[in-house]
C-alpha cells in the first residue's frame, strides 16, 4: 500500500462512519440510536424475544444487549416480562410506544437504504449488498461473541 486510501480496513471505516452518522441523524427525532432500532426491528419481527435470542439474532454480546434493553425500557419502549415456562429468563416486550413507532422508524430508515445504495449503479447494487454480507460473516469472533 502506498496510501492509507490503499487500505480497506481504512475505507471500510470510513464507509461505516458515513452511514451510521446518516443512521444516527435520521433516528435522533425519536430518540434512537441504530444499534436500538435494530433491536427495535428484531421485536417487530418476533415480539417477545429473550435477551439472549436478540443477541443471538443481532450478533451482539449480553452484556450489549442489557445495555441496550435496559435504554429501551428507560424510554418505554420495552417491557421486560418474566417468561411464563422458566422465570429466569425474561422476555422483552414491545409497549404501545415501541409499536407506534415501526412504520415511521422503517420508513425513514428504508428512505436512507435507498438513498445510500443511489450512490451505486442499479447493476452494482446487489452485488455490494451481497459483498457486504459476505465480509460480515466473515468471522464471528470479530463482532464480539465467542466461538465455540
Amino acid at each position: 500500500m502506498e496510501r492509507i486510501e490503499d487500505c480497506l480496513a481504512f475505507r471500510l471505516g470510513k464507509a461505516y462512519q458515513h452511514v451510521n452518522r446518516l443512521s444516527r441523524q435520521r433516528l435522533a427525532p425519536y430518540d434512537v440510536t441504530p444499534v436500538q432500532f435494530a433491536a427495535l426491528m428484531a421485536l417487530w419481527e418476533r415480539n417477545g424475544q429473550s435477551g439472549a435470542e436478540l443477541g443471538e439474532r443481532l450478533r451482539l454480546d449480553s452484556a450489549t444487549v442489557t445495555g441496550i434493553v435496559d435504554r429501551l425500557q428507560r424510554a418505554a419502549m420495552i417491557t421486560r416480562e418474566p417468561h411464563p415456562e422458566d422465570r429466569r429468563i425474561n422476555r422483552l416486550m414491545l409497549t404501545a410506544r415501541g409499536r407506534e413507532l415501526e412504520a415511521e422508524l422503517t420508513r425513514v430508515m428504508e428512505e436512507l437504504n435507498r438513498e445510500i445504495l443511489a450512490a451505486l449503479s442499479p447493476a452494482d447494487a446487489p452485488g455490494f449488498l451481497s459483498a457486504v454480507d459476505c465480509l460480515a460473516d466473515l468471522d464471528p469472533a470479530a463482532d464480539g461473541k465467542e466461538t465455540p
